[in-house]
């Protein structure tokens, strides 16, 4: 092998190196502190990208807070804005008037216009409903099962994708330096601007066009947004002014080579990087889907450390003087103030389970309970599993206390109230606007308001939303549709397309217009005796509702064998359907037998009736069957609904359609009871014993003589069973 070369043995059989290549022309000591954003960007270019730089002479940080000219693959002044605040960079906008140029300009940045924005939701999916071919090589299908009724949320990835936050010494090496110092270059004007108060997000296209180009081009024309720079809040810890020498963020080992550029043989450099190996520690590998889901909890966690309104702050707490609840001696030796109304029985009992008492729909406390619904929402979100159920409990009590909450006494009186609640209530009832400050930092946390959004998104629950944001960088449904549409389920797919219009509420006359039409076709494939039932928060007495459920079942078991598939054909024929996107045969394929219970089984979902997830929309519009000015036909304008269609065999109706007129924490507590109290596992399929895994009739259907012949009685038998004092429909409200 001639000399020069990389790569080879010598005739010896040493190791043959390359003669050290010429640096690049490209000068950037001028340049202010530079950032680069990893959003949008893969490990191994945002590494490649921080090499460049690097040898360009450039000061380069790892903290935002430090930089003054932020690089990122971003065209928006908006997005731009967002990864400041994310950064918790201080700043305020700038009089646009006062910039030369916030706009990239297209006709000098090469072959590729940046300021061209990602194509909007509605026009790329405009017609689009099948996955496309991008990335198609490394589809990954996301399906949360809490939308189609399981008790847990799943997690179905099949592989691991990296944060692009993981240790930057992954990153590939950069070539071997020149040994000589680079020759001096004069700095370009741009340059030597003045940052000293400005922080500048400018578009990556500016780093590779000065490489291809040679020279630093000017910042102007490719600048996305400039803000002014605020002092830090006096709280919060403030960064170390950048250096001579740049901030390492746990730097490659090809980063910290290109800045050293001092003359060293062939065995020097072998030798740090030998001991450069073997000083970093090795990175963390997650290969399986539980390891990524601990990744994206402990980003989630880092994120929100200390913040108001999760459990971290307890820590912050416990050094600063608590609250004190004020109670008079009065209060002291009577337990509770003798002006206060009298305490129901479930208060004097100490009844903790929701489902052993009425919560009505409207509560006199709902001010206070809407703002706990906020820090519950948020405890979702950010991964505090056991604050969500604690804030459930709490607030499932608080909706059924029939009074308007007094005191501190009253809250610390409840079940599953404790002092946090009443420090909470305190601090609201003392507030001159009602508003707790944990909710404020929670409706002004940047972070949070993207994860709500993509929580929102049928088919996505909390933990796809932490997935979506931490592991995937994205930050809104235009990221979602230009880069990651081929990897998102399909009923992700539809409810990103459909997001605004799922977002609408549906009127109860809507609900039952929707009904009264499966009705229509269910007994037109069987018979007059089949049964609609609406259930969820229809049945409950909601004003409006965000999806329609409705059971369908028939006193002859035989007849519900098959029967949502046969009910779906029918009503696509008629195209209200507009898109089936699950349909579930299990009971049927299981002979509509009860599913046995065993204490070992693990994965068992909130039930296995069949069922179907659907898109419906209203064919009657005005117009309907006439063209438009182009001659196309005119487009129905009606909203598309989000319907689910549980079929159940008569035999366990009962526990259907208590398991689906219920609110979510009734629910929970009933399962509760059943395991603890009677030693048994309710679901909606019916009801098991947890040792032998004997179905449990309760609704008397084993005696022909006394089976139910209505589906309410069913339902009251189901209570009865379980040791209950029946609870309308509209007294299980608690949220």
């Amino acid at each position: 092998m001639a000399d020069g070369t990389v790569g080879g043995l010598s005739n010896d059989g040493e190791l043959a190196v390359e003669a050290p290549s010429k640096l690049p022309e490209l000068n950037l000591n001028s340049l202010q502190t530079v950032y680069v954003l990893p959003a949008r960007i893969a490990l191994d270019d945002l590494h490649e990208k921080e090499n460049q730089l690097s040898r360009s002479g450039a000061r380069l940080t790892y903290d935002i807070r430090e930089a003054r000219l932020v690089l990122g693959n971003i065209t928006k002044p908006r997005r731009a804005k967002f990864e400041l605040q994310a950064g918790k960079v201080r700043f305020r906008d700038i009089d646009q008037s006062s910039q030369p140029n916030l706009c990239p300009k297209t006709e000098v940045i090469s072959e590729v216009a940046v300021s061209r924005p990602p194509p909007k939701k509605r026009l790329k999916l405009e017609g689009t409903e099948t996955q496309s071919t991008t990335d198609a090589s490394t589809t990954t299908e996301h399906h949360d099962s809490s939308t189609v009724g399981s008790e847990t949320e799943a997690d179905d990835d099949a592989g691991a994708e990296p944060l692009s936050q993981l240790s930057i010494s992954q990153g590939p090496t950069s070539p071997i330096t020149d040994s000589s110092p680079p020759p001096e270059v004069p700095p370009s004007p741009q340059l030597q601007e003045d940052f000293a108060d400005r922080i500048k997000v400018v578009n990556l296209k500016w780093l590779e066009d000065s490489v291809r180009l040679g020279k630093p081009q000017e910042i102007a024309n490719y600048l996305v947004y400039e803000a002014e720079l605020l002092p830090p809040d006096a709280g919060s810890p403030t960064p170390e002014p950048p250096a001579t020498a740049p901030v390492q963020r746990a730097a490659s080992p090809s980063v910290e080579r290109s800045h050293s550029r001092e003359a060293s043989d062939v065995k020097g450099i072998l030798e740090r990087a030998n001991a450069d190996a073997k000083s970093k520690p090795k990175p963390k590998v997650y290969f399986s889907r539980a390891g990524k889901r601990d990744r994206i909890s402990d980003a989630a966690k880092r994120d929100f450390a200390g913040r108001s309104f999760t459990s971290t702050t307890s820590k912050v707490r416990d050094s600063q003087p608590p609250h004190l609840l004020h109670q008079t001696t009065s209060e002291y030796e009577e337990g509770v103030s003798s002006s206060l109304p009298p305490m129901p029985d479930w208060v004097l009992q100490n009844k903790k389970y929701s489902c052993e008492r009425a919560t009505p729909p409207n509560s006199p406390n709902d001010a206070f309970i809407d703002q706990l619904k906020e820090i519950k929402l948020a405890r979702l979100l950010t991964d505090d599993e056991i604050g969500v159920r604690a804030y459930s409990t709490s607030i499932a009590s608080l909706a059924a206390y029939p009074y308007a909450i007094q005191s501190t006494a009253e809250i610390l009186a409840l079940p599953g109230c404790d002092h946090k609640i009443a420090h909470l209530f305190h601090e609201w009832q003392t507030s001159p606007d009602h508003c707790i400050q944990a909710v404020k930092d929670i409706q002004n946390d940047p972070v949070l308001k993207v994860l709500r959004l993509f929580y929102e998104i049928w088919g996505v629950g909390a933990t796809t939303a932490r997935e979506f944001y931490y592991d995937k960088q994205w930050r809104d449904l235009d990221d979602i549709v230009e880069f990651g549409w081929s990897s998102l389920s399909r009923v992700q797919q539809i409810g990103v397309k459909y997001y605004e219009e799922f977002l609408l509420k549906i009127p109860r006359a809507e609900v039952e217009a929707i009904a009264d039409i499966v009705t229509r076709h269910a007994r037109s494939v069987v018979d007059d005796r089949v049964e609609c039932i609406i259930v969820g928060g229809h049945r409950r007495g909601k004003a409006e509702s965000g999806d329609v459920d409705l059971i369908l079942s028939h006193p002859d078991q035989s007849a519900t064998a098959g029967l949502v598939d046969k009910v779906v054909r029918s009503l696509e024929k008629e195209d209200w359907i507009t898109h089936t996107l699950l349909l579930n045969l299990t009971n049927t394929k299981r002979g509509q037998e009860p599913v046995p219970y065993f204490s070992n089984t693990k994965g068992a979902g909130f039930d296995t009736l069949d069922k179907a997830l659907v898109v419906w929309q209203d064919q009657a519009f005005p117009g309907k069957g006439n063209t438009d000015e182009q001659g196309k036909p005119v487009k129905n304008p009606n909203p598309h609904r989000r319907v689910d269609i549980i079929i159940s065999p008569w035999r366990t109706v009962g526990c259907a359609v208590e398991g689906w007129t219920s609110g979510t924490t009734f629910q929970r507590d009933l399962r509760r009871y059943a395991k603890r109290v009677k030693g048994w596992k309710f679901d909606s399929s019916g009801v098991r014993e947890r040792g032998s895994g004997r179905w449990v009739d309760l609704e008397g259907w084993t005696d022909p003589k006394t089976r139910c012949t209505d589906w309410k009685e069913a339902e009251r038998r189901v209570f009865e069973g379980m040791g209950l004092e029946y609870r309308e429909p509209w007294d299980r409200c608690t949220g």
